[in-house]
């Protein structure tokens, strides 16, 4: 007997009329809320704001971020910086999972439109009863913040022979994994130090860079023979994104919201997924690709064609001429107004 297809949430669907179509050819004004700061939170989510900033700026917004941190700068691209300094630690600490959802759920329920990166993220609001699945309320509508990545700085040409012999200390013949990210707790590098794994690159030297930004951090994707990726709490992966758009085929856990990089049907052909956990199958894929250069090429040229489709300009103008339009009408119709 086949087994039923499983629920996803629902990501409403709304249409824009003529008006709203010419209210977003003009510039805007507009204010954003952002913390933690996206100029020294280092993350994907930091390329994600900058690169949003970024391309508001291009269609000819003005633009005032109101974020946290004493460094974050007077101006981004034009844009107005206001840093509001305080700061509340969050991490790791369960004992504040229960009080940290009742805030964010009481936030949500009074927002007219919430974007979540990932189907990953809508399914967790959906199970903490933060985003209703029914057409009655007029809050907790949900959108998919379409994911984008920075296809010209990472890019295949930046492969450079030396960055190789720098990452794989000394010795650029041999098979080279990397990994770019925090070392978070969240990020699960343990896995990837299980004894089986170690046996299986015995004599291989481990490279611990430090933080690499611009080219530097660009030659050392392209430089690299696969990505390995063990987080399973991932709100999209921004990493596994830059990867492949720099023609590096990408082994990562089938959790968080990795999926929507590499959905099943793009599975063996943009990248490998392995079920959470799984060592055993982890290993197979990664032996899989350093075995064979030409599965590697293949596979990273599709990687390389899937990120020319996530373009940062695409998704920034998504938000702000679709989504904030939505935001309206459902403040429109709460309200009771008409204009």
């Amino acid at each position: 007997m086949g087994q039923a297809e499983e629920a996803r949430p629902l990501l409403l669907q709304v249409q824009v009329d003529e008006a709203e179509a010419d209210w977003n050819s003009r510039p805007h004004r507009i204010v954003l809320f952002v913390e933690p700061s996206p100029f020294a939170y280092i993350s994907g989510y930091k390329n994600r704001f900058q690169n949003f900033i970024k391309h508001l700026r291009e269609m000819g917004d003005e633009v005032l971020v109101v974020t946290t941190h004493k460094g974050a700068p007077e101006e981004f691209h034009g844009a107005k910086v206001i840093g509001s300094w305080r700061y509340i630690p969050r991490y790791n600490l369960n004992w504040l999972l229960g009080p940290t959802w009742s805030i964010i759920r009481c936030l949500h329920r009074s927002a007219d439109l919430t974007l979540v990166p990932s189907v990953a993220i809508a399914e967790d609001f959906e199970t903490a009863k933060i985003v209703s699945v029914t057409l009655v309320s007029s809050a907790n509508r949900v959108r998919l913040w379409n994911k984008g990545v920075d296809s010209e700085s990472f890019h295949p040409k930046f492969r450079r022979h030396e960055m190789r012999i720098k990452l794989s200390g000394g010795e650029p013949e041999k098979p080279l994994i990397i990994h770019v990210g925090r070392f978070g707790r969240e990020k699960n590098l343990d896995f990837l130090k299980r004894a089986e794994l170690e046996r299986m690159f015995t004599g291989m030297p481990a490279v611990f860079t430090g933080m690499l930004q611009g080219e530097e951090l660009s030659q050392a994707y392209a430089s690299g023979d696969l990505f390995a990726m063990p987080s399973e709490s991932e709100t999209l992966g921004q990493v596994v994104l830059e990867s492949m758009a720099s023609g590096v085929p990408v082994v990562a856990a089938r959790a968080g919201g990795i999926p929507d990089i590499i959905p099943k049907d793009k599975e063996g052909k943009t990248s490998f997924l392995f079920t959470p956990g799984d060592l055993d199958e982890c290993v197979r894929k990664i032996e899989q690709l350093l075995s064979s250069k030409v599965l590697r090429e293949s596979i990273g040229r599709a990687a390389r064609e899937e990120m020319e489709k996530c373009d940062w300009r695409a998704a920034s103008k998504t938000i702000r001429n679709e989504h904030y339009s939505t935001a309206a009408l459902y403040w429109r119709k709460k309200t009771g107004r008409t204009n």
